[in-house]
This record gives structure tokens, C-alpha cells and sequence, in this order.
């Protein structure tokens, strides 16, 4: 028996050692099995995204010359207990890519909501943000209020966030509300890019390096929100804000592209509950 067993053993030895092959670990293709099934889940939603950002680049083709018309002077409209909504376009954009907002918030109770235009010329956040600060003024002056809201779509999130932490911002925005903005930069700007302001918004450069530094004390609250497919983010995190002297709430936004996240009606109603003040802000949300 002893002989036979010895034979045995000897004899698998060989087949395994002819063989050149490991004994197979059916446990160990389940993770790479996992990790498949997650990258191609990731690239349908990742289409899916895309196809809803270009019909919204289409409909916003459309709008897009009535951005260019003067905003409706709203000084007599009826004052209620919420503040002033400025909202800030981004790179190339105009106000209306805020049309769907815009009217979110007249029809839930915020009788004054202005969209301000920016000139695309603008070389420098800087000079962007004290514009920015001056018609922050005029809108206190005109509607009696002391401090506004503003949200802020990529890089007008960006300005506004520098007029708060830089230019004493913080004691005229209460709450600044960000949909897409490079907090930390973004790879997916190209380090070459012709336009200044552009190549700002790349990690590591001077204003965003400004933007890290010590803001303590500050008065504004932040709510970033953030997309897991958002193409223009390299990496997606960039649009998170992460300051020690900041209050800031993050908000992932799962199933929506970039430019689609002023437009959409579940990140709509985030931003009118952000806006309110009512309570904590879900740290997730499904907008696919």
C-alpha cells in the first residue's frame, strides 16, 4: 500500500510538473471577472452621459443666442425670505444654460434670480472674480438684501469661490453652490491651451495654489457637487472641495455628465434644498 501510494504521489508530481500549469483557482477569476463587468458598466454609463450632454448641447445651441439679450431688471420683485440667486456660467457659456434653473427656482419661491454674462475674453479668474464682487454690490443695493446665493457651473464655480476666499467675498455670498468645477484642477485642460484662464484652472497653477492657502474664519458655506461620469473632470474627484478652513459639503452625483448638470431635474431639486437651508444635503444621488 505504502508502494502504491508513493507511486501515486510521484505520479501526479509529473503529470503537475509536465503539465508547466499552476492547479487553477476558480476563486481567483472572480475578481477579474468583477473587474470586467465594472469597466464595461462604467463605459455604458460613461455613453449614456455623453449622449445626454450632447442633446443638451444641442437644446443649449438653440437658447444660446438668447443669453446674449440684457437680463429683466427683477429690483421691484417681491422680497422674501430668500436671498438673491446670482448664477455664474462657465468657460465659452452665457446665462442660458441656466434657463432650466432658473425657472426651478422662480416657480419654488425665489423671486430674484439673476444669470450673469461674463466676457469669454476675460484672461484671468482674478479680474473675473472682482467683476464678480462689483455686481454682488449692486444687486445688495438694489434689493435691500446683505448678503446672495450663487451657484456656479465649472468654471464659474471657481470664480466665485476666489472672490469669496480672496477678494472678502465672504461677506456678501451666504451659500455658493458649485455643479462641475475643477477645485483641484483638472488634467483634462491642456497644458498648452492658448486661452490663460484655461490653463488656471490646471492642478498646480498660481490660482488654484492661492486657493489652497489658509482661509480660516471664513463665513461662506460651499456645496460641491460632483459627477462620476463628468468627461471634463480628470479625475472625477477634481470638482470635489477639500479645504480645512472651508465648510463645504460634497455631493456625488452619479449618471450625469458635465454639461448636464444644470439642467437636471433630480440635481435641480438638490440645489433648491441646498439653497433653502433645509437640513443636511444627501451625500449621493442617482441621476441616471
Amino acid at each position: 500500500m505504502a508502494g502504491r501510494s508513493s507511486g501515486a504521489e510521484q505520479g501526479a508530481g509529473g503529470r503537475g510538473e509536465g503539465s508547466g500549469r499552476e492547479p487553477q483557482n476558480p476563486e481567483s477569476e472572480e475578481p477579474v471577472a468583477d473587474s470586467m463587468g465594472s469597466r464595461l458598466w462604467h463605459s455604458v454609463g460613461l455613453a449614456r452621459a455623453t449622449a445626454v450632454d450632447l442633446a443638451v448641447l444641442a437644446g443649449h445651441l438653440v437658447m444660446y443666442p438668447t443669453g446674449m439679450l440684457p437680463e429683466r431688471d427683477q429690483a421691484g420683485e417681491a422680497v422674501k425670505a430668500h436671498p438673491p440667486v446670482l448664477l455664474l456660467h462657465g468657460f465659452v457659456d452665457n446665462r442660458s444654460t441656466f434657463a432650466v434653473l432658473r425657472r426651478s427656482l422662480h416657480q419654488h419661491g425665489w423671486p430674484q434670480v439673476q444669470a450673469i454674462n461674463y466676457s469669454p475674453l476675460i484672461g484671468d479668474i482674478r479680474t473675473a472674480a472682482e467683476l464678480l464682487g462689483r455686481h454682488v454690490e449692486e444687486v445688495c443695493a438694489h434689493t435691500g438684501r446683505r448678503r446672495v446665493d450663487v451657484v456656479g457651473h465649472s468654471l464659474g464655480g471657481l470664480i466665485a469661490r476666489y472672490y469669496v476666499q480672496r477678494l472678502g467675498g465672504d461677506l456678501r455670498i451666504r451659500t455658493l453652490v458649485t455643479l462641475g468645477t475643477p477645485h483641484s484642477g483638472t488634467r483634462a485642460v491642456p497644458a498648452l491651451a492658448p486661452h490663460p484662464i484655461i490653463r488656471q484652472m490646471r492642478p498646480g497653477s498660481e490660482v488654484l495654489a492661492e486657493l489652497a492657502e489658509p482661509a480660516p474664519g471664513c463665513r461662506t458655506r460651499f456645496v460641491a457637487f460632483w459627477s462620476d461620469l463628468d468627461q471634463l473632470m480628470i479625475p472625477v474627484e477634481a470638482a470635489r472641495l477639500v479645504h480645512p478652513h472651508l465648510p463645504a459639503e460634497n455631493i456625488k452625483v452619479s449618471g450625469v455628465g458635465h454639461l448636464a448638470l444644470p439642467v437636471h431635474g433630480t440635481v435641480i431639486t438638490e440645489i433648491r434644498r441646498a439653497l433653502s437651508g433645509a437640513g443636511p444635503l444627501r451625500p449621493a444621488i442617482e441621476a441616471a
